[in-house]
């Protein structure tokens, strides 16, 4: 039987060049492959020894991307080894096979949102009444299905977050500040149900997954096995949980111990 590996990607397998000052070594740093390009501008780098074992990984595993990043901005990323078959990108609310979206999928996961939470204009609402333009550099929209703000996160007031997260819960909402950006994510829409549909699809008996963020906590819950960064959302808060290794890596050498980790687990399943 298949094993399936499902990862979210931005500071958990790839990171930005922001992201890599959490641990990047000024002396002996790894060597980077770049992984996209936006712009004319390199945008996401894994180390080169990542690269390899995830083409490894391919040989042994199901490995199936999954994201909160839109269609758009995944199919920026040129990750290494074969095409990926299956990912998911909007946090769960697409999911892509051979690159395209399954129709019928984004129809379920749309229609659960209406019936389950407050829509999506009440929260823009929100966000556009209550965060301050000092600190905020745009508002966005995501697939019509979640909001997000780029902030200047040194001027960001700790209250606010607490406050719209408190808010946010009472409407069936998640929110969630990775780097400079601010989720607001409805509770519906999980990367655990969007993968649990491909291992349905795959017939996959083991599942493996990795993220660092409160967004991800469903998927690794969801898994047999799951590794979380020493960086990020659920490292902040020392989340954990049985079946959860928390690795003491940070930045873009947790990437590739995650990766690692991974492969092990796929030629040893436990």
């Amino acid at each position: 039987m298949p094993v399936l590996v499902a990862s979210d990607l931005d500071r958990t397998l790839i990171y930005s060049s922001a992201a890599l000052a959490l641990t990047m070594p000024d002396a002996r740093a790894p060597r980077l492959l770049c992984v996209e390009v936006h712009e004319s501008k390199p945008l996401s780098f894994m180390t080169e020894t990542a690269a390899q074992l995830l083409t490894d990984l391919a040989d042994t595993a199901v490995f199936v991307p999954t994201t909160t990043r839109t269609r758009k901005q995944y199919l920026r990323i040129n990750l290494p080894g074969p095409a990926p078959t299956y990912a998911i990108c909007a946090n769960g609310g697409h999911l892509l096979v051979d690159g395209v979206t399954d129709a019928d999928w984004h129809a379920a996961v749309t229609a659960r949102l209406a019936d389950e939470c407050a829509p999506l204009t009440e929260v823009q609402d929100h966000l556009l009444r209550t965060a301050d333009p000092v600190w905020v550099r745009k508002h966005r929209v995501a697939e019509d299905l979640f909001a997000y703000l780029v902030v200047e996160r040194e001027l960001l007031p700790e209250e606010w977050v607490k406050e719209l997260a408190a808010w946010a819960e009472t409407r069936g909402w998640t929110v969630s500040l990775q780097g400079r950006k601010i989720y607001a994510v409805p509770k519906p829409l999980t990367k655990s149900a969007a993968v649990r549909e491909v291992a349905r699809r795959t017939g996959a008996d083991l599942t493996l997954a990795a993220g660092d963020s409160l967004l991800d906590a469903d998927l690794l819950l969801a898994a047999d096995r799951g590794w979380r960064p020493g960086h990020g959302e659920l490292a902040d808060v020392a989340w954990t949980a049985p079946q959860i290794s928390a690795l003491p890596e940070r930045g873009v050498l947790a990437g590739e111990r995650i990766v690692r980790e991974f492969l092990r687990a796929t030629r040893k399943p436990a």
